[in-house]
């Protein structure tokens, strides 16, 4: 193949090797185990490069998906429900389901109603930030249900640094400002000084 992938044809590779050397290109098997095996004619440096490149971008653009969990009992009490409900609410907002598990102990296992319950209230509680992904299901002594994140793991990212850079910018200016401040008022502290000095001198002349 030639260097813009047109074909060339079956050639002996001394020939292949002599016409890479007219063109200042190099000989790269792209299909090994064709038969005959498939060679192009490209700058292997540049080739490199821009794989190289994809890459990155291929990983910088991979959106890794987090699982964070979060256990309940069915009767767990108001402030340790808003704990909980406030662990949850973090995690959505950092883009990350949630796997919200509800542990039943003892008679608790003859109640799942109790903890369907549960997991609706705290479905409700969280709706705008996150929804349903898997409803609740039994599983064994527990029950299980996942929350989704409306937004995506990169918007929240970009969210929190965008919340980052505008507290940074803020702080920068009322130091700004703090310092204006300062300025103005030493020239009228050091005019008073010297009226005050002036006041002391017997011997200036008013």
């Amino acid at each position: 193949m030639g260097p813009n992938g047109e074909t060339v044809g079956i050639v002996p590779t001394d020939q292949a090797l002599k016409l890479a050397q007219e063109a200042d290109l190099d000989l790269v098997e792209i299909a090994p185990m064709g038969k005959p095996p498939v060679c192009k004619l490209m700058d292997y440096g540049k080739f490199k490069y821009e794989n190289a490149q994809k890459a990155r971008e291929a990983r910088r653009n991979q959106t890794n998906v987090v699982i964070k969990e979060m256990k309940l009992r069915p009767k767990i009490d108001a402030h340790d429900y808003e704990t909980k409900k406030g662990h949850v609410v973090r995690f959505l907002k950092a883009g990350d389901k949630v796997k919200i598990t509800i542990m039943f102990r003892g008679r608790e296992q003859h109640r799942p109603e109790l903890g369907f319950r549960l997991l609706q209230k705290l479905a409700e509680d969280v709706q705008e930030l996150g929804f349903v992904e898997s409803n609740p299901k039994q599983d064994g002594r527990n029950m299980i249900m996942v929350l989704g994140p409306h937004k995506k793991k990169a918007e929240a990212k970009a969210e929190v640094k965008a919340a980052k850079q505008e507290a940074a910018a803020e702080r920068a200016a009322e130091q700004a400002e703090e310092r204006a401040e300062r300025t103005a008022t030493q020239p009228s502290n050091t005019k008073k000084a010297k009226r005050a000095n002036d006041a002391l001198d017997p011997d200036i002349d008013l």
